[in-house]
């Protein structure tokens, strides 16, 4: 379990997170949602130790992030950034090779080669297993980062705007993959995203936030009360329940 508690932020005089205290639960998909600079990324950024934090803790199963060993944090940590892209043209193969790292330091074992080759087949690219990234398109590109975190065999998996340059239908395909990264391989995963609609069609839990504040966390169905969308983004909501979906329209 990801564990935060009074974590905090500051940009000079500005805090940009703001005592946030929560529990993030083992094997379910978290979506931190809430309008722009609510601090979305930079909670992520602090769970994940990538932005330094000016107080409070965040424990990943009773140990404090600060207080891992880099290898040892990739073994448990697997992480997808906004920014994450790589400038040198290498196949899927090589990329998710790396995900081996922590375990091989460059040396693949055949272990590792089988859990490379058990991952590009999981996310359905063994066909352009050789194809260069720059070839692919956007959302095969994701499923090959997704396979590279697969490789890496953490048990958390943080993506700070995935869907960022997705489509509608490649984004849609990618939350189903990581819905079934949850339900089959017990994966926990923790979501920045924008569409309200997403994260309550994909998600087990949504945080809120709003100005850098924890404003609620909950069960879709507890979110997904228009009243409580009201408060955060400040413009009027419907929820409707479409096929056991929730569900709303914003205007």
């Amino acid at each position: 379990m990801i564990k935060i508690n009074e974590l905090e932020k500051k940009y000079g005089r500005k805090k940009v997170i703001d005592k946030i205290s929560l529990e993030i639960p083992k094997g379910k998909i978290t979506s931190i949602i809430g309008p722009n600079g609510a601090g979305k990324s930079t909670l992520l950024g602090m769970i994940s130790r990538t932005i330094e934090r000016n107080g409070g803790s965040v424990l990943i199963d009773e140990v404090d992030v600060k207080d891992w060993e880099n290898n040892e944090l990739a073994k448990h940590l697997g992480i997808l950034k906004q920014s994450d892209s790589v400038n040198v043209r290498i196949t899927i193969e090589d990329l998710v090779g790396f995900g081996r790292y922590p375990y091989s330091e460059g040396r693949l074992t055949e272990e590792d080669r089988k859990i490379i080759d058990r991952s590009i087949g999981y996310m359905d690219l063994e066909s352009i297993r050789l194809a260069y990234l720059d070839e692919l398109s956007g959302g095969q590109r994701q499923r090959a980062y997704i396979a590279s975190i697969l490789a890496q065999d953490t048990e958390y998996i943080l993506l700070d705007e995935p869907l960022n340059n997705l489509d509608m239908k490649y984004a849609s395909e990618f939350l189903k993959i990581l819905r079934q990264l949850v339900d089959d391989l017990k994966k926990t995963i923790v979501i920045v995203i924008h569409d309200i609609n997403f994260a309550a069609c994909y998600s087990d839990f949504i945080v809120l936030l709003k100005e850098g504040k924890l404003a609620k966390m909950g069960t879709v169905r507890e979110i997904m009360d228009a009243r409580v969308l009201e408060d955060i983004y400040d413009m009027p909501f419907n929820v409707l329940e479409v096929d056991g979906k929730l569900i709303c329209a914003y205007y």
